[in-house]
């Protein structure tokens, strides 16, 4: 199956430009020219985005926070600014990777490849995944998880968190180390956005199994996934 991209600029030379020369190589390329119309392009479900910055209506950290609940795959900003705030910006708005306009065709390739690389061998890791607890499945290739055989609808950090506690089974983590881990390092925000999610993740789950707990509070230090 051909690997499918996300190209999302207002340029339409730059967006011409890309869906031939990655058409060259057999990608299926689907293209937006505002952040605007990207979300909609999101329902596509892409192995990779490439995403301008600098956009009228929504900029491309404004899109890029929008999708990340929606989609994990790698998100490539494409940006004429290089300066070391603006790319820390972009990192921490869920950004993967970034290429300075004007950019090397030949280098914008190579990074597409070597992502979804990454992506791929991710992949095949997790391929027989599966963890159980309880009246719980979780399935970390497909990033699902069921409880009483009905699956439970969750945004992408609500599967990170569950997905970082079940694999550490047993292990108390802190907010902070949760935020961390989930979050990334540079993002903006604090610990007391875990919190929030964690009661949310917990109200989906008793919708289906109220009797257990599976995310347990160990006061004074955090949070841990019972065995």
């Amino acid at each position: 199956m051909r690997e499918k991209i996300l190209v999302v600029d207002d340029e339409e030379d730059i967006i011409s430009f890309l869906r031939d020369s990655l058409e060259e190589d057999d990608y299926e390329v689907f293209t937006a020219s505002s952040g605007e119309e990207a979300l909609e392009k999101i329902k596509l479900y892409p192995d990779l985005i490439l995403l301008d910055i600098m956009m009228p209506g929504k900029n491309g950290y404004e899109v890029c926070n929008d999708i990340r609940d929606i989609v994990s795959c790698p998100i490539i900003f494409l940006t004429a600014k290089g300066e070391e705030r603006d790319i820390v910006k972009g990192l921490a708005s869920g950004g993967d990777d970034y290429i300075q306009k004007p950019f090397s065709l030949r280098q914008l390739k190579a990074r597409i490849h070597a992502h979804l690389r990454r992506e791929k061998r991710n992949t095949n890791n997790s391929e027989k995944a599966n963890l159980y607890f309880k009246n719980i499945s979780i399935n970390l290739r497909n990033r699902e998880v069921y409880c009483n055989g009905q699956l439970v609808i969750l945004t992408k950090k609500e599967f990170d968190i569950i997905e970082f506690l079940s694999v550490n089974c047993g292990q108390v983590f802190s907010k902070e180390q949760i935020y961390e881990k989930v979050w990334g390092y540079d993002a903006e925000g604090d610990s007391a956005s875990v919190a929030e999610h964690v009661k949310k993740i917990r109200h989906k789950i008793q919708n289906f199994d109220p009797e257990e707990e599976y995310i347990s509070t160990v006061w004074g230090v955090g949070y841990k996934w019972e065995k």
